[in-house]
């Protein structure tokens, strides 16, 4: 199967993706393993995190897919996938990185906020946009979207969760990326935290059935 195609498949049978902003390489890894052992099967490592290539290398070959997340331009975007990303992911639409990203079959997912962006960002071959951040809209903006852009799947990140994600989900939300409550969950109580705050996500968007 193409690559793309089967990120893209993997990405929506997650539900939730782990968005790892570390203050070290060695934290995204800790808070990288603990989210897989929390039940997450998506981990979005964020080019903010120093070294992020060595947790890139020290997550290889886990369940999990790995993704580049905060990817400002193509240069970035080609180092993420030389480092294993099978999905990369920016806080805005850049066109470069999108024909970056379709030239090797990787999925690339764009924030946009506006129709207008979205639109562009579809017509450059992006299959999910990034509602970023999603704290500034409503669940209900996914069903507006897709009334007339109804092939459009969004992927609402910032400001998502326990409370509301099964809201975005029910909404439409093809998945949510779930950030800072990691962050929070591991500065209190280490990896045992983020695992016990995964698997509480993992109950909530599989109705326990997981």
């Amino acid at each position: 199967m193409n690559l793309k195609i089967e990120t893209l498949k993997q990405l929506a049978e997650s539900k939730v993706v782990a968005v790892v902003r570390g203050s070290s390489a060695e934290e995204a890894i800790q808070i990288s393993e603990a989210a897989i052992e929390g039940g997450f099967r998506a981990i979005e490592l964020t080019y903010t995190t120093p070294g992020v290539e060595k947790a890139f290398e020290a997550l290889a070959g886990t369940e999990a897919i790995l993704g580049a997340g905060t990817v400002l331009d193509p240069e970035t975007a080609r180092h993420a996938i030389l480092s294993g990303a099978k999905f990369v992911v920016s806080p805005n639409f850049n066109k470069e990185i999108a024909t970056l990203c379709n030239r090797y079959s990787i999925a690339y997912l764009p924030g946009c906020m506006t129709i207008t962006e979205i639109v562009t960002a579809v017509e450059s071959g992006c299959d999910i946009v990034k509602l970023f951040p999603a704290n500034r809209f409503d669940p209900s903006f996914i069903g507006a979207v897709n009334g007339p852009l109804p092939q459009v799947r969004v992927m609402p990140t910032g400001g998502v969760n326990l409370d509301n994600v099964m809201n975005w989900l029910s909404a439409g939300a093809v998945a949510a990326g779930i950030g800072s409550d990691l962050n929070k969950a591991y500065r209190a109580s280490g990896k045992d935290g983020v695992r016990e705050l995964c698997g509480n996500y993992i109950n909530a968007v599989t109705g326990g059935k997981a």
